[in-house]
């Protein structure tokens, strides 16, 4: 893993870790990380010695499957913790990869130097609690978009939920797997979208032109993507 950028906390980031209900913990134990666009924040199968506190910036979690194809589970952490799930599972290993897609801030607590902190604290527990329902009731969501609607629908709500600025510009691959099809199949879709007008092909990705008949197009899908 790229060497983190460990920073001193500022005020926001003690505001962070008072929201979790872990303002009594060693700021020694504590650190901000910063991670560029593109940087892994985890390794699937590599030690985590810390869970993190989303201060800002956006990310994506991924796992990979036996053969070596990686599916992307979540595509917008925008907000609460990272390695939540290896903590409550005593996991000494990242069990998904975690990566920045754009700059990513995190306020990281030590696991070493807090466990017991970590594993009673009733408010940091119950916000933790919290944070694994609403990922559960995503990943619900998502399976059923992907099951009960269309390809079309599942991409156009992928494309707006994931554009930046009206611009789309994720890697292909991991868009055909995260939105259920084959990668031929979502390149045609594309093509179809941008001959209909909807989007625009350029060098940087793909350019929304009409949002409101994207949107849409997408309908069922968008409204449980939207609940992710």
């Amino acid at each position: 893993m790229t060497k983190l950028k460990r920073l001193p906390l500022k005020k926001e980031h003690t505001a962070c870790l008072a929201e979790y209900g872990l303002q009594n913990v060693p700021i020694s134990a504590c650190c901000c990380l910063r991670f560029a666009a593109g940087e892994d924040v985890l390794r699937e199968g590599h030690p985590i010695g810390w869970i993190a506190i989303v201060v800002e910036g956006n990310a994506k979690v991924c796992r990979t499957a036996p053969n070596g194809k990686s599916l992307i589970l979540c595509y917008n952490i925008s907000h609460g913790l990272i390695g939540e799930i290896e903590l409550m599972t005593r996991q000494v290993n990242a069990t998904s990869s975690v990566k920045a897609v754009t700059e990513l801030e995190c306020v990281a607590v030590s696991y070493q130097n807090c466990l017991a902190e970590l594993k009673t604290n009733l408010v940091f527990l119950n916000k933790l609690g919290t944070e694994l329902a609403e990922k559960l009731t995503a990943s619900s969501d998502n399976f059923t978009s992907t099951a009960l609607c269309t390809g079309e629908q599942r991409l156009c709500a992928y494309v707006i939920q994931n554009s930046h600025r009206g611009l789309f510009c994720d890697t292909l691959t991991d868009v055909s797997c995260s939105v259920g099809m084959s990668y031929r199949h979502m390149f045609r879709l594309l093509g179809k979208l941008c001959e209909e007008g909807m989007l625009e092909k350029r060098e940087s990705g793909y350019c929304i032109v009409d949002q409101e008949e994207l949107a849409r197009r997408s309908r069922t899908a968008a409204e449980l993507y939207q609940r992710v």
